[in-house]
């Protein structure tokens, strides 16, 4: 077989695989938003059969022969050539896992989800505490058969930002906690906005409205997606032209689903970015790392949605859709109103400072059931007493505690520290945006978004998974990670709100 032929072969299997993982996730994504209770056990079954058949598939002698063939091939492009020895990669990673236990972990997940969700309901540890439990177990098996240096985390976390260990993921959260976490304290003591208006009555249809129009503004394009409702905001991806999002709401609490539909609007347009119809199942049609696709949906929330500017050009719009709330409510008392700063419970309605002492919370919890420091039961009293330490507030149930969160139950464990180190992206890619595009300010303020996302297209989007972030950072920023990009933005902003 000629190397074109082989490259193509290549190319099909590949794309079988995909066909499968975007067929599971049609299944995960109607199992959070359509499907009836008593579809969980059928719905498991099925789910493990896709998650099965996709790892057979990429962990088959047929594959890892065709990529080793392709790999000693030295007519390939560099594209292609990346594209094969990244794949390889990973194979040689996922062999290490049997089908058995594919079959096992999805087959659990599925069953979790819905006990996490009947859980949060009846706000009861107990009812979630025997599947998370054998998740836990399962998961300390698997970085025991993937490997480790240091810390069982570590096999953990390459999943989801690859290169990433807990040495780094330490030394970061050891500067938050010397220079935001004080910071943060200051802040609240000073800052105390008025925020009464945000919790009034605002109509559910009316809010959709205006969030429906603020995601358009910013590209994404309801002829390539949908939103709909769900317990837990998120998005997922079926194909290059069906990215969709979900999000929650109540109509006396505004900020809720405003800020997630553009959250997850900034996930898709970062898939919708990608060059997934070229190198569909490929590693460059993928996202670089989830800590680099938080950075996305991050700047899109907070760099922009939360700005100054972003409002002097929206709020009046916002006005006349809610006259009755804010037509007595000055620009500047909105503004500071929907970035109080104020220790809460839930981490997705957290402010920009506080959110990460809720991640950081999470990653101890995560950090010591790998190490076996702590077990699953003791799991609620450990967050109860982290949340008093750093936060100053202790839960009153487990719904608004250690239940809040989706991920546990999907197994996603060394998934939490890439929220905030998304968030020190985008505020590095931020400053490096603000200095290459005139007038930002004033481009933000006009709803003038098609230039700021053809920014990101061209810097991150296009480049698939072909960098590391700090590659990627130093590509587009000129150094790799540096916290000081985060803390001088929030140092800049909330010194300015008073």
């Amino acid at each position: 077989m000629k190397p074109d032929q082989k490259y193509e072969e290549y190319k099909i299997l590949m794309g079988r695989i995909a066909d499968l993982d975007f067929s599971n996730a049609v299944l995960g994504w109607d199992q959070q938003v359509y499907m009836p209770k008593n579809g969980a056990e059928g719905r498991g079954r099925q789910m493990a059969t896709l998650s099965t058949l996709s790892h057979e598939l990429f962990t088959s002698e047929k594959l890892e022969n065709l990529l080793r063939s392709l790999s000693e091939d030295q007519s390939l492009d560099d594209k292609k050539r990346f594209n094969v020895q990244r794949t390889l990669k990973d194979v040689t990673r996922k062999k290490k896992y049997s089908e058995a236990f594919v079959s096992e972990m999805a087959l659990t997940t599925s069953k979790a989800f819905g006990a996490w969700s009947e859980a949060r309901v009846k706000r009861d540890f107990k009812i979630f505490e025997p599947l998370l439990s054998k998740i836990v177990e399962l998961k300390r098996k698997e970085a025991e058969f993937l490997g480790y240096e240091e810390h069982p985390y570590n096999a953990l976390v390459e999943d989801y930002e690859p290169g990433l260990r807990v040495a780094k993921i330490d030394a970061v959260f050891d500067q938050v906690k010397r220079e935001l976490f004080p910071f943060t304290r200051e802040v609240t003591a000073r800052f105390k906005p008025d925020t009464a208006f945000l919790s009034k009555a605002y109509p559910k249809g009316r809010q959709w409205e205006f969030s429906k129009r603020i995601i358009e503004m910013m590209g994404y394009d309801f002829e390539s997606g949908r939103a709909d409702d769900a317990p837990h905001p998120f998005c997922t991806t079926f194909a290059p032209g069906d990215v969709r999002i979900t999000i929650r709401s109540a109509e006396n609490e505004f900020n809720m689903m405003l800020f997630a539909a553009i959250h997850e609007a900034g996930h898709a347009l970062y898939e919708l970015g990608l060059p997934q119809e070229e190198h569909y199942g490929l590693p460059l049609g993928g996202a670089l790392s989830m800590a680099f696709h938080e950075s996305q949906s991050r700047f899109w929330e907070n760099s922009i949605g939360r700005s100054l500017s972003f409002w002097k050009g929206q709020y009046p719009a916002l006005q006349k859709l809610f006259p009755e709330n804010l037509s007595s409510v000055s620009l500047h008392d909105f503004y500071r109103g929907v970035n109080a700063v104020e220790p809460s419970f839930i981490r997705v309605e957290a402010d920009e400072l506080t959110y990460h002492a809720h991640i950081y919370i999470r990653y101890l919890i995560e950090k010591a059931l790998m190490a076996r420091e702590i077990e699953v039961k003791d799991v609620p009293a450990f967050w109860n007493e982290r949340y008093q330490e750093y936060l100053g507030i202790r839960p009153s149930h487990d719904g608004e505690g250690c239940l809040q969160d989706v991920h546990w139950s999907y197994g996603s464990f060394g998934y939490f520290p890439t929220y905030s180190f998304g968030s020190f992206y985008a505020a590095q890619l931020h400053a490096a945006m603000r200095k290459d595009l005139p007038d930002f300010e004033g481009r933000v303020e006009r709803g003038e978004f098609a230039s700021i996302l053809k920014w990101l297209r061209e810097k991150v989007h296009v480049h698939g998974k072909r960098h590391s972030s700090d590659e990627l950072l130093t590509k587009v920023t000129g150094e790799g990670l540096n916290v000081s990009h985060f803390m001088g933005y929030v140092r800049e902003k909330y010194g300015a709100l008073g």
